[in-house]
C-alpha cells in the first residue's frame, strides 16, 4: 500500500511533463514493486486477466483461514495473511505486466522468474479475450487503459473488434501463453493450471495446488473452499461488498450497481464466447487458435490419427509430469 501511495505521489509531482514520459516512469516504478514482491514471495500465481484468478484467491484465502484459524472475509493479498500468521505463504498474484519495464528484459523472455515456485493459469484464450472486453467496457478505469495500451476509454468497439485487437485481444493472449509454456522447461518448478479444469473438479485442483506450493490441506478445508467460493456464493458476495474495501475488497465490487456485465463475477461459463459471435466470426477465432497456440494446453480443434477432434476444453495437458518437473 505504502509503495503505491509513493508512486502517486512522485507522478503528481511529475505532471507537467508529456504523457509519454510520465507513463513511462509510472510502468518502470510499478515494475519496481513488482520486482520486490517477486522476490520476497514464497510463490507465484501467474495469470492474463480475467482467467479466474480471483476465484482462485478466494478458495486460497479461504483454506487459510480455516488452516490457521485466521478472521473471514480477508482476502490473500501478498503477504496480509502472512502478518497474522507466518505460516501462510506470502503469494504473489501477478501478470507479469510491469517488471520488464523495470529489469529491461523483453516481452517473452521469463528469465526474471527463475529459482521461482510458479503456478501458471491460464484459461480457453477465447473466452478471455470475450471476458476483458467487459472489464475494458465497464469496469477498467481509463488511466489504466492507456497506461496498458488497451483501446481508449470510450472507443465504439464491438466484442469481435475487441477480440481481434492486436495488442489486448486474443493474438495478445495466445502469444502471452506460448511465450510462458516455452520457458517452463527452463524455469523448472511450475505447475500449470487450467481454469477449465478447476471448474470441472474445483477441489482436486485446489488440492494439487496447495500441495505443490508446500501446505496441503485436509479434505474438509478444500471441500468447505470450494463451497465458499462457489459462483453463486461469490456473486451475492459481491453484490453484497462481503469484501470491504480496506481488506481489499475491491476486487468485488460491480463497476456498475444494477449493471450484470460490469460485474468481476459475471457468467463463468465455458466456451460462452461463441455466444457473441456469427459462425463466420467464431470460425476466424477458432482458426486463429488452431494455427497459433501451443497445442498441448488442448483448446484446438486436434484432430488425432485414432480419434475424432478433441473439443476446446479438454487438457492435452500431463497434470503428473507438471508436478515432477524431473
Amino acid at each position: 500500500m505504502w509503495e503505491a501511495l509513493s508512486r502517486h505521489a512522485k507522478l503528481a509531482l511529475l505532471f507537467f511533463l508529456p504523457y509519454p514520459q510520465r507513463r513511462a516512469i509510472d510502468r518502470r516504478l510499478r515494475g519496481r514493486e513488482e520486482f520486490r514482491k517477486l522476490h520476497r514471495a514464497d510463490w507465484l500465481l501467474v495469470s492474463w486477466g480475467k482467467s479466474g484468478r480471483t476465484w482462485l484467491r478466494v478458495m486460497l484465502s479461504r483454506v487459510y483461514q480455516l488452516m490457521f484459524d485466521l478472521p473471514d472475509y480477508h482476502m490473500l493479498d501478498f503477504d496480509n495473511l502472512n502478518r497474522m500468521d507466518a505460516r501462510v505463504p506470502k503469494i504473489f498474484f501477478t501478470h507479469g505486466n510491469y517488471l520488464r519495464d523495470y529489469t529491461g528484459h523483453g516481452y517473452d523472455t521469463k528469465v526474471d522468474f527463475i529459482g521461482k515456485k510458479i503456478v501458471f493459469l491460464v484459461r480457453d484464450p477465447r473466452d478471455v479475450a470475450v471476458s476483458q472486453y467487459f472489464q475494458w467496457r465497464y469496469r477498467m478505469r481509463p488511466n489504466k487503459k492507456r497506461l496498458n495500451d488497451y483501446p481508449p476509454h470510450g472507443a465504439d468497439l464491438t466484442v469481435f473488434d475487441f477480440v481481434m485487437h492486436r495488442e489486448q485481444g486474443l493474438p495478445r493472449i495466445i502469444s502471452y501463453f506460448n511465450a510462458w509454456l516455452r520457458w517452463v522447461p527452463e524455469l523448472g518448478d511450475v505447475l500449470v493450471v487450467r481454469y477449465e479444469d478447476m471448474r470441472r473438479d474445483p477441489g482436486a485442483t485446489l488440492s494439487r495446488i496447495l500441495e505443490f506450493t508446500g501446505t496441503p490441506a485436509e479434505e474438509n478445508q478444500i471441500r468447505d473452499a470450494v463451497e465458499f467460493a462457489a459462483f453463486d456464493n461469490l456473486k451475492k458476495m459481491e453484490e453484497k461488498s462481503s469484501f470491504p474495501l480496506w481488506r481489499t475488497g475491491w476486487r468485488l465490487i460491480p463497476g456498475e450497481k444494477g449493471n450484470p456485465n460490469s460485474y468481476k463475477v459475471r457468467r463463468a461459463k465455458v466456451g460462452g464466447y461463441r455466444d457473441y459471435f456469427t459462425d463466420e466470426q467464431v470460425e476466424q477465432i477458432d482458426t486463429m487458435v488452431d494455427r497459433e497456440l501451443a497445442p498441448e494446453l488442448g483448446y484446438g480443434r486436434v484432430v488425432s490419427d485414432d480419434g475424432p477432434a478433441r473439443d476446446p476444453g479438454e487438457s492435452g495437458i500431463d497434470a503428473e509430469a507438471q508436478q515432477d518437473p524431473a
